[in-house]
Parts: C-alpha cells; sequence; structure tokens
C-alpha cells in the first residue's frame, strides 16, 4: 500500500483527506504537534487507523526524520496557523509557521526524497484585493493579511523547488470551504453554532463583523478530492479549487437561520471588533483548469452545505 503523510491532520482538511485516503488504501502517517492537550476530536475516528507521529514545521529536523522512518510517496501540507484574525495579532508566528514552514517541508524532502509527491494548501486569501473577478491560476496576488503574505510565500517557495529541483510539488488555491468540522472562530461555523444555541435557548444573538463580504463557499471533502487528484497527474501544477459561485456573510445568515425556522434580523449583531485591519470584500474562483485537467468538479451546493452544518450543530446539542 502507498504512504501519504499528512501535516495538520488533526484540522478540517486533515480529517477529510485522511478518510479519503484510507478509503483508496493508503497507509496514512499524520503529523501533529506535541502539546498538553490533546485536540484529536476531528480524528477521534481514525485513531486506530492511522499512525499518528509529533513534528513541527518549526522544526526541520523533526520533518527529515518522520520522512526517513515512513518513506511516504506523497506529502499533503496543511498545517498552518489559519486564522485570518489570528494572524494580525501574531503575524511572526504567523510567518514561521504558514510561510517559512513550507520552505522547511520541501527542504527536507529535498534532503530524504526528492521523488515524493507533494502537496501545498494555497488559499484564495493570496489574492485579497482583487484585481479582477473571478480570479484564476493567472490572477495576480495582493493579499491582505499576514496569513495572505504568509500563503504566498508558501505557494512561491512550491513553485521554486518545483522549478529548481524538478520535483512533483503542486498548489491547490482553495477557496473557502467548511463543513461541520470548521472550527468555531471561522464565521460560517460561529453562524451555524449560534443558530443551535439560539434554538435550544442556550444564546439570544450572535456577534458578527463584515455582513457584505462575500465569499467562495464549498464543502470540504469535495475540496480534499481534488488535493488528491493533483498528486496523482503525470505532472506537478497549480489549481484554483472553487465553485465559480460567491455569496455574503449576510446569505449565510438568510440560508443558517432560515433553515431553524428563524429570522436573522432578529438575532444577528454587527459589531466593529469583528472587522479585518484590511478587509477582502470580494472572492470568487475560477475553477476551469480544475475542471479539464483534473477532472473535478463540487458535489455540494451553497445551500446544502449551510443546512448540513446547520443540522450537525442542532444535532450537537439534541435541538433538532
Amino acid at each position: 500500500m502507498p504512504t501519504a503523510l499528512i501535516t495538520g491532520v488533526t484540522g478540517q482538511d486533515g480529517s477529510y483527506l485522511a478518510e479519503l485516503l484510507l478509503s483508496k488504501g493508503y497507509e496514512v502517517v499524520g503529523v501533529h504537534r506535541r502539546s498538553s492537550t490533546v485536540t484529536f476530536e476531528r480524528i477521534a475516528h481514525l485513531v486506530d487507523k492511522i499512525t499518528l507521529v509529533a513534528a513541527d514545521l518549526l522544526d526541520e529536523a523533526s520533518l527529515v526524520r518522520v520522512l526517513r522512518e515512513y518513506r511516504p510517496r506523497e506529502v499533503y501540507n496543511l498545517a498552518a496557523q489559519s486564522f485570518v484574525m489570528t494572524s494580525f495579532a501574531q503575524p511572526v508566528l504567523t510567518g514561521e509557521v504558514t510561510a517559512l514552514g513550507v520552505t522547511r517541508l520541501l527542504d527536507a524532502i529535498l534532503l530524504v526524497d526528492p521523488s515524493i509527491r507533494f502537496y501545498q494548501a494555497s488559499s484564495s486569501e493570496m489574492f485579497g484585493k482583487v484585481v479582477e473577478s473571478p480570479q484564476s491560476e493567472r490572477t495576480p496576488f495582493h493579499p491582505r493579511s499576514p496569513y495572505g503574505v504568509a500563503k504566498v510565500y508558501g505557494h512561491w517557495a512550491t513553485v521554486n523547488y518545483r522549478e529548481s529541483y524538478q520535483m512533483h510539488a503542486s498548489s491547490g488555491i482553495l477557496f473557502n470551504h467548511e463543513s461541520p468540522r470548521r472550527g468555531l472562530e471561522f464565521v460560517t461555523r460561529k453562524v451555524t453554532n449560534a443558530v443551535a444555541r439560539i434554538k435550544a435557548g442556550l444564546a439570544d444573538h450572535v456577534d458578527l463583523g463584515n455582513l457584505d463580504s462575500q465569499r467562495d463557499w464549498g464543502y470540504a471533502p469535495d475540496y480534499v478530492r481534488a488535493m488528491w487528484m493533483m498528486l496523482q497527474q503525470d505532472e506537478p501544477g497549480d489549481y484554483v479549487v472553487a465553485t465559480g459561485e460567491t455569496h455574503s456573510v449576510r446569505e449565510f445568515c438568510q440560508v443558517a437561520f432560515g433553515h431553524a425556522g428563524l429570522d436573522w434580523e432578529k438575532y444577528v449583531r454587527v459589531d466593529q471588533r469583528h472587522f479585518r485591519p484590511a478587509e477582502v470584500d470580494l472572492l470568487i474562483g475560477d475553477p476551469t483548469r480544475a475542471h479539464e485537467v483534473l477532472g473535478w468538479k463540487p458535489e455540494v451546493s451553497f445551500e446544502e452545505l449551510v443546512r448540513l452544518m446547520v443540522d450537525a450543530d442542532l444535532e450537537a446539542l439534541g435541538a433538532r
């Protein structure tokens, strides 16, 4: 069986990718940071099926050790400081992990086995202050947060190693993708969790930021499928992974609260503290290349995504 290594395996995407790879017969090695608190809730159902090892993108020696011990055929780098607002408060840490961490992992692969196929989780936040819509692989980057800046660094590091050392290194420029496993700090899960809490009588409102921000939202399991498909190609490359539709935070609220029979305007409050110092107003991806080269298309619609997230949070609180 082929072996795949996933950094960030405890996150939303890491957990879904591990499930996908297991279904395809892979041995899965999941990398996590050593900490005093175990945070394996998203992969609790997988811990007996995958190998968990401690390593850190801040420590290249630990990455070399893991690569030498497990000799993966594919490496998926999903680890990052991935919350945009936190990147404004901790820009240096974000750069160390989300930017330089990519270089450390690429360099470790180069040292151990340059034939390993590498996937880098790039982000639509790299486009930031967009110069064209929709955004494609050819759209210039203009990041508007330390997170976006760090992702641009990691993206170009991947391109550089591909071109300099002929490595099979690909980047997925993934637009926003959500699921019931999304962290509570992200606006989509914040909304659906608030719907469930309000429905259960545990809350009477939710504070949000810019309701006019527009995003291209998809379903995380659809997007990890695209990651795997990139590493099955004969040639490496970069791909925008998106639905090609954009929706506002306001629309997300309308669908989420409406699904629970609630009027969102009675419960949503706008709080300036949740606005970003530099806002990204509109993101919408052009996934044409992923469609044509990979044969990838999303299977879950925006409305279906919102409803399944609300249903999961309602069920978790016994409010259905």
